[in-house]
């Protein structure tokens, strides 16, 4: 290896490591915060802990509605993935292997929806759920996080290169269009599936924007959203503010821990799209 190319990755490896440090600081900080007693959380600038309490988060776990919280994300987060990996791998197949009038067109429309930035879409939708009476609904909150344009447009890659000698094999074997998608086609891209599902799970467990409209019980809120209830409720406790954030966030970097393969390879895979 060259002098230039040594140093050119020694520069790159220097500049990966600041960014890290600047990307995890507020989580390491937020943490340190949630250890820390309410008297010593405004006040202390250490970066090194100082103290070890669990007061904060005994008081996030018992005095807020964290649990129930908990159980309507992963309610809503587990319905919002099955549904929508289950209807885009519907579509997909029905795009890129039945030939019906207007499937251009139906695809067409799907390409035009992943163009529209969602945000777009925010007061329509907020005016159809209270014209159906959705609203503090869980009709409400899991209807519009449906729409997942780019799952469909991953999925009708994959069938669009499965070759088409396999399903002629099944057809001429007597199989249906059931047979073929769910006992040939499904099993050839598990790892597709896998990646979408967890990528979809973590985005709706970090929606915010539209459950914090459409919900204003707190029984009904998700962790993100009932995290704002924590403040209003309690006032400004920055200790036990810090612990439910912690609290809220570990589900989701346990599962990126877990499934960071999948979830890089599903990065890629949406990237490739979009490109």
């Amino acid at each position: 290896m060259s002098p230039m190319r040594r140093l050119e990755n020694i520069v790159l490896t220097v500049l990966t490591l600041m960014a890290a440090l600047v990307w995890i600081f507020p989580l390491y900080w937020g943490f340190l915060t949630s250890i820390r007693s309410e008297e010593n959380a405004a006040g202390s600038v250490s970066i090194l802990p100082d103290e070890f309490q669990l007061k904060a988060y005994l008081d996030a776990i018992f005095n807020t509605k964290l649990m129930l919280w908990y159980v309507n994300s992963i309610g809503t987060a587990t319905i919002v993935t099955v549904l929508v990996i289950l209807i885009s791998m519907l579509c997909a197949y029905a795009l890129s292997q039945i030939r019906f009038p207007g499937r251009r067109l139906l695809y067409g429309l799907v390409l035009g929806s992943f163009m529209v930035p969602g945000q777009t879409l925010v007061v329509t939708q907020f005016i159809l759920m209270k014209d159906l009476n959705l609203i503090n609904t869980w009709a409400g909150i899991i209807l519009p996080q449906l729409i997942a344009p780019i799952v469909i447009i991953v999925y009708k890659q994959f069938f669009d290169g499965v070759p088409k000698e396999m399903r002629e094999a099944v057809v001429l074997d007597g199989g249906g269009e059931y047979t073929i998608l769910f006992k040939v086609f499904l099993p050839l891209n598990w790892g597709i599936t896998t990646a979408m599902s967890i990528v979809t799970f973590i985005g709706v467990w970090n929606a915010f924007f539209w459950p914090f409209l459409v919900v204003t019980s707190e029984d009904m809120m998700t962790v993100p959203v009932g995290i704002t209830q924590v403040n209003d409720a309690f006032g400004i406790h920055y200790a036990r503010l810090m612990a439910v954030a912690m609290l809220a966030a570990m589900p989701v970097i346990l599962a990126y821990v877990i499934f960071q393969r999948r979830v890089t390879d599903a990065i890629m895979i949406s990237s490739g799209v979009k490109g």
